[in-house]
């Protein structure tokens, strides 16, 4: 039976883990320690993420390492040290200043992972400017929400990308002045009302001096999804990188000769904080793969790039176990040692396949957008509890707590009790606010303890387990699907009258999204509406966040005050319990 512990002693790790003593550590550890791994700006000026992540080793003996290695989808590579980095980031920085983009402006960058998305972000941050990379498979409707609520001054995105996505929702950005085109061959240059990247990063000093910048200064703004509403954009501030650096020696157990790859896209803050981030501030060589999923591709990338620590998802996961271990074999990984997760529960047959497929296990973790960086983790020197999210981190206290009226909360101590995971507040990334929402960030706090809405339970040895959401947004291959946003969508649609959306399980995504409509008068239920509709929110919204399936009803199940009740339809549709129904529309 494959349900005990995978005990440390076997697995013949190749190095010593940097967190050999998790006892020890935690013990020992201090952020304000964490801290002093930081260079800091020259002159006592503060500190900026980007000068932490490329100038300072580019002035340094790594300049002339592989900072990203970038391997385009028709078979292109590109190189980019540290020094290369450093000089295009202050080109990019250059740009923004002469355009007179302040800082705190917001930048928003909208692109596959292509070398121009790492070089914008940074280099706005170098400008001390917020930074933003929204996730290029988002319909237009997503990104007008996301820059219209960010206030964006400057968009940076493809020409393909903008002339699809976003030309039509132009006019209702009034705050976007500037957009940077990334051109390709085949692309005309007189797109109207946008500049060419190109010509002014060649018009462009590679030479910028970073100003002063307060460790509370906004860096970066992520946005993530609720349950009613708009999308809420965290904002997370310089100070950050010191979680960033420290997650990753730690969590992911850097080591400077690693050469990394985390498949996240930076539309997702783990594609930010540990695609871009953490691997430069660590000084080690990152791989950035332009092209989507395929199995065969990526084991020939973990091999042919001498990958040594990979950071994944568990849908990418899953998807691979449904091909079998007879594929990976057929490939040599020796310079693989670590392997992590993250992005929603990695069920205990996923850290097995681990050890039948590449030889180790996968080391699942867990943390949030509101978190910043990775809160909970198995190690490389701990036994790791298939199923499990791990341990807290050094510097990093979790409990599970019940709610006692009004925003009162008590911890539980009694080991296997479910409830809130809670986090104390004051680790770096800890975001700061959600942008022009003060009492929505408020709300998300009780006393020193912030409330992070995820169901869990703590057992004897102090190993956390994911149980759910405490509300109803929907995890869907690691990203969190506000279903608000979803029904909204819908209802735009003349033939829509009302629409609930929930998340219904799946074996390799976790969560699809499943629509619940009532239609107006007129209209008649039928297959082609369906599709209709299925291709409408599609469109509008984007193939990652759209329904994946649509029912039609008569009448939606709602409380006698009007709200709808999703979660009555999400017990109907996987055959569990009602629960109590007395408040339902319509009840004796």
């Amino acid at each position: 039976m494959k349900n005990h512990i995978i005990s440390k002693e076997p697995l013949n790790l190749s190095l010593p883990p940097v967190m050999a003593d998790y006892a020890q550590m935690r013990a020992g550890f201090s952020w304000e320690m964490a801290a002093r791994n930081m260079a800091g700006l020259p002159g006592g000026k503060g500190i900026n993420i980007a000068f932490e992540a490329v100038d300072r080793h580019a002035q340094g003996s790594l300049s002339k390492k592989i900072a990203l290695r970038w391997l385009g989808k028709s078979g292109e590579t590109r190189d980019l040290s540290f020094r290369d980095l450093a000089e295009q980031t202050s080109r990019f920085a250059n740009v923004l200043a002469g355009l007179g983009v302040q800082p705190g402006e917001r930048v928003f960058v909208l692109a596959g992972r292509i070398p121009e998305l790492y070089i914008a972000v940074l280099g706005a941050l170098k400008q001390r400017c917020v930074a933003s990379p929204l996730f290029s498979a988002f319909g237009p409707e997503p990104i007008h929400t996301r820059i219209a609520l960010g206030g964006g001054s400057v968009l940076v995105t493809t020409a393909n990308l903008y002339r699809k996505k976003v030309a039509d929702i132009r006019m209702r950005l009034p705050h976007l002045r500037h957009v940077l085109l990334v051109h390709d061959d085949a692309d005309p240059m007189d797109i109207p009302r946008t500049l060419d990247l190109a010509s002014l990063m060649r018009a462009a000093s590679p030479a910028f001096v970073i100003g002063p910048t307060s460790g509370e200064d906004p860096a970066l703004l992520h946005f993530t999804s609720g349950t009613t509403g708009k999308p809420k954009g965290a904002v997370h501030v310089h100070g950050a990188v010191i979680a960033h650096d420290v997650t990753g020696k730690v969590a992911l157990d850097f080591h400077s000769d690693d050469v990394f790859w985390c498949t996240a896209d930076p539309g997702w803050v783990t594609g930010t904080s540990y695609g871009i981030i953490s691997p430069l501030t660590n000084g080690i060589s990152s791989v950035v793969d332009e092209g989507d999923f395929d199995a065969e591709r990526w084991y020939r990338i973990l091999a042919e790039q001498d990958i040594s620590v990979w950071y994944t998802a568990p849908t990418a996961v899953r998807m691979m176990m449904k091909g079998g271990t007879g594929q990976v074999r057929q490939h040599a990984f020796p310079k693989l040692r670590f392997i992590a997760s993250v992005g929603e529960p990695l069920n205990p047959q996923a850290v097995w396949w681990g050890m039948e497929a590449f030889g180790l296990p996968i080391h699942d973790n867990w943390w949030q957008t509101e978190t910043g960086g990775i809160m909970i983790a198995n190690y490389a020197a701990m036994d790791i509890k298939p199923g499990s999210m791990g341990k807290p981190l050094p510097g990093i206290e979790a409990a599970i707590v019940k709610h006692c009226g009004a925003n009162a909360i008590e911890v539980v101590t009694e080991p296997g009790t479910e409830g809130e995971l809670a986090l104390k507040r004051g680790w770096p990334s800890m975001f700061r606010g959600y942008l022009n929402e003060d009492e929505r960030y408020r709300n998300c706090f009780s006393g020193e303890w912030y409330l992070t809405g995820d169901l869990a339970r703590c057992d004897e040895d102090g190993y956390f387990w994911f149980v759910g959401r405490a509300d109803d947004v929907i995890k869907s291959s690691g990203h969190l699907i506000g279903p608000f946003e979803v029904e909204s969508a819908l209802m735009e649609h003349a033939a829509v009258a009302e629409a609930a959306v929930i998340g219904k399980p799946d074996p390799v995504q976790l969560e699809t999204v499943k629509a619940f409509v009532a239609l107006n008068p007129g209209h008649v239920a039928n297959e082609t509406l369906r599709r209709e509709l299925l291709g409408f929110a599609r469109k509008r919204l984007g193939a990652a966040v759209a329904p994946k399936e649509i029912e039609f009803m008569d009448n939606l199940p709602k409380t006698r005050s009007g709200k709808i009740m999703r979660r009555l339809l999400k017990s109907r549709e996987l055959g569990l319990p009602e629960g109590d129904t007395s408040t339902l529309e319509g009840s004796a």
